[in-house]
């Protein structure tokens, strides 16, 4: 990268760099609709919220941060992880996650959300009619911001970790006290029935909506920045890198855990006929406790929280495509990132969306499976090579079928659906174990699970020059 050039190591301490890294990364997960999804679940659950809970965090929380400890151990994120299935593979999937999490639709939604949950109540409340000049001007501030912050990737730890970060815990403090506190909003919960999915099945359905926030995506994108942060921190080796990442991870899971189960105790704990709807039950606790000073927390909340996933993900963007593409720097594709996404803000993402929709659920399993996979290869490092091609391919295949049926030829998914096992979320999974379990029994027979790892294809020469190229170029 261009910017940083001159920027060596820090010189935190390992302790105080893992926190650090530790609250970065729990501000890039922690976007809108992380905030969203935890009141809507409270509200909801009924009685069975612990159940519920336990599973949300199951595959909201505990998933992703595998996900990062795995992306850790390759050394180069989801780029890493895909080269492992084959070339062609590890080029076209690399670009589609980036591309369908970056520019192309998480980054100018994020803008948008931020608006719309954000910026524009407060407009509202100031007695200002928003325009479209409003979201045009909201986008801008907004997207500079993203760009001044993500152009030094090697300050990215202490500008969201140790101001961003501490500012929205801050914020969300006042909004759990003001609804927890005896005499504000709640002491009790709401008197509510479950909704009938929550009642029957809770386990399952906070599995379901913790899965559904996709984070294990937004995991091997973010994995590339913990990478370029401890190095800067001056750790070197793989196994420093992957051993400071769990714990930067753990970090961010405690706090991601802490922070949904309060959230979700705010959602039940606020009265409101809509329970699927997390933004207003949020809105009004926030204003039931402060009034229309709760307007303006709730809404810098939201900005924050939509602030720093978006530089995470415009910083990860631009280091891997500044990889990809060495002719053009870091700061090119960053600027040019951010000005296709002011773009898309500004003229609607209906399209995209489209578009978008029917890809994340392409990926979403190859992404999982590919993490799930390089986990076991780290318990046990060997040449798998049918534990990789094999599951990879059956998820391909399935999340195919749920991407042909969300842009409305459901033949195949109906097929499926004829065995009871199938769904477009989910209905992968069960048949990719199964594969999954086959190809390694394969691999132990043909002698390739105890054959120790080895740097083949220049993996780790790879690897260095990746790095390096994020941190220092």
């Amino acid at each position: 990268m261009d910017a940083p050039a001159c920027e060596g190591p820090s010189r935190t301490t390992p302790l105080r760099g893992v926190l650090t890294t530790g609250l970065m990364l729990f501000a890039l997960f922690f976007g809108a609709g992380n905030l969203i999804f935890p009141p809507a679940l409270g509200a909801s659950a009924g009685e069975h919220l612990p159940v519920v809970l336990t599973g949300f965090i199951i595959t909201g929380v505990l998933l992703p941060l595998l996900a990062v400890i795995a992306v850790c151990t390759s050394g180069e994120g989801v780029l890493g992880l895909a080269h492992r299935v084959g070339p062609r593979f590890g080029v076209l999937t690399p670009l589609a996650v980036y591309l369908s999490i970056g520019p192309l639709y998480a980054m100018p939604r994020v803008a948008t959300v931020a608006y719309e949950l954000a910026t524009r109540p407060v407009l509202v409340l100031l007695g200002v009619e928003p325009g479209r000049w409003a979201l045009a001007a909201h986008s801008l501030v907004f997207f500079v911001l993203t760009a001044w912050v993500a152009l030094s990737p090697a300050r990215l730890a202490d500008r969201i970790g140790k101001v961003l970060t501490p500012a929205l815990l801050g914020l969300l403090a006042v909004l759990f006290a003001v609804t927890f506190l005896p005499g504000r909003t709640g002491a009790a919960a709401v008197a509510r029935e479950a909704v009938e999915a929550y009642a029957t099945t809770p386990l399952s359905t906070g599995l379901t909506q913790g899965y559904l926030t996709m984070d294990v995506l937004a995991a091997t994108v973010f994995g590339i920045v913990v990478i370029s942060s401890l190095r800067q921190q001056g750790h070197h080796s793989t196994g420093q890198v992957a051993r400071s990442a769990a714990s930067s991870g753990l970090v961010a899971a405690v706090l991601l855990a802490a922070v949904y189960v309060g959230l979700a105790l705010v959602g039940a704990r606020t009265p409101g006929d809509d329970v699927s709807d997390g933004t207003a039950l949020l809105r009004t606790a926030s204003a039931a406790g402060l009034g229309n000073v709760g307007v303006v927390v709730f809404a810098g909340i939201v900005l924050l929280a939509c602030l720093t996933t978006s530089v995470g993900l415009l910083s990860s963007w631009s280091g891997y495509a500044s990889t990809a593409w060495r002719a053009s720097s870091y700061r090119a594709h960053l600027l040019g990132a951010a000005a296709v996404s002011l773009l898309l803000a500004n003229l609607g993402l209906s399209t995209i969306l489209t578009v978008i929709s029917p890809l994340t659920l392409l990926l979403y399993p190859v992404t999982i499976c590919l993490v799930v996979v390089t986990l076991v290869d780290a318990l046990a490092p060997g040449h798998l090579r049918a534990t990789y091609s094999w599951p990879v391919g059956c998820a391909l295949v399935l999340g195919l079928v749920s991407a042909l049926s969300d842009v409305g030829w459901t033949a195949p998914s109906g097929l499926l659906a004829r065995t009871g096992l199938w769904n477009d979320s989910t209905g992968w999974i069960l048949p990719t174990l199964v594969v999954g379990a086959a190809a390694l029994a394969w691999d132990v027979s043909r002698g390739r699970w105890s054959t120790p790892a080895s740097d083949d294809s220049g993996t780790t020469a790879r690897v260095e020059r990746i790095v390096s190229g994020q941190v220092q170029r």
